[in-house]
């Protein structure tokens, strides 16, 4: 089992934020990517989608950049605890002592460069919204593109933390946010070719699976990563039983005989 298991607590939004639960009714998949999220979404829970305040699922996002969640929700509960619990976290934030906010969130790895991008997040939105209130309502009820544009203009934030936002905050069905597990995971299972970039693997993922299944298969694929299809030792090398999808798997980059693994892109080279 994966040493960074799924948190005992939603922190995707869900009801208790006044987001909804993803329904989810397997049926017959029209494509293999959404043969792949039906079986995962048997084999892990059901998380609640929408309903988070988005300038908190920014900076939860932010600060679960490159680290495990594990890591990132103690520094998340100091965050909250310091700035978020009188007026606007945003303005708090933005007025907060660099170094002391670095500090609040060193639990969470890159911490002088995550401060540094959750300032300029609060600045922008104070200056250009007035209150994380009000960028809230515009995420939420904005069209998804253009908040995903707008997100990905503000320097730090990057397809993935765009994405989370659209799902977590806004609800948003389609939007499939891909991580390094999702990334390497559908190239590895040969849906996404396999020198795609992050956002060639969304194309494909956001295009072959349908709305309503694209959260659950963005949370499912990763607890599936920290399982079973590891960067380094996928459980697929220790034969087909160990694998819940190894039928559904191409295993580019694999090779069962040697016991060998390389990145697919890697693998197209050669």
């Amino acid at each position: 089992m994966s040493e960074d298991p799924e948190p005992a607590r939603n922190i995707s939004g869900g009801q208790d934020g006044g987001g909804a639960v993803a329904r989810f009714e397997a049926g017959t998949p029209e494509t293999r990517a959404e043969a792949v999220v039906d079986r995962l979404g048997e084999r892990y829970w059901q998380k609640s989608y929408g309903g988070q305040h988005a300038y908190v699922s920014l900076v939860r996002t932010i600060l679960s950049q490159n680290t495990s969640d594990q890591a990132s929700q103690p520094a998340h509960d100091s965050l909250m605890e310091r700035y978020g619990t009188n007026g606007d976290l945003a303005a708090a934030l933005a007025a907060a002592s660099r170094d002391e906010l670095a500090s609040t969130i060193e639990s969470a790895g890159l911490y002088n460069q995550k401060s540094a991008v959750i300032q300029r997040t609060a600045q922008h939105v104070i200056e250009e919204y007035g209150s994380a209130d009000a960028f809230d309502e515009y995420v939420r009820n904005e069209d998804a593109l253009e908040v995903r544009d707008t997100l990905l203009q503000l320097k730090g934030v990057g397809p993935k933390t765009a994405d989370c936002v659209l799902l977590f905050a806004g609800g948003r069905e389609g939007v499939f946010p891909v991580d390094t597990h999702v990334h390497r995971i559908y190239r590895r299972l040969g849906i996404a070719a396999a020198d795609a970039d992050h956002e060639a693997v969304r194309a494909v993922l956001e295009d072959q699976v349908p709305p309503e299944k694209c959260g659950f298969g963005h949370t499912t694929s990763i607890q599936f990563g920290r399982e079973y299809c590891t960067a380094r030792k996928p459980a697929c090398l220790d034969g087909a039983e160990a694998c819940p999808l190894f039928d559904r798997c191409d295993r580019v980059g694999v090779d069962l005989e040697e016991g060998t693994v390389v990145d697919p892109a890697e693998a197209a080279d050669s």
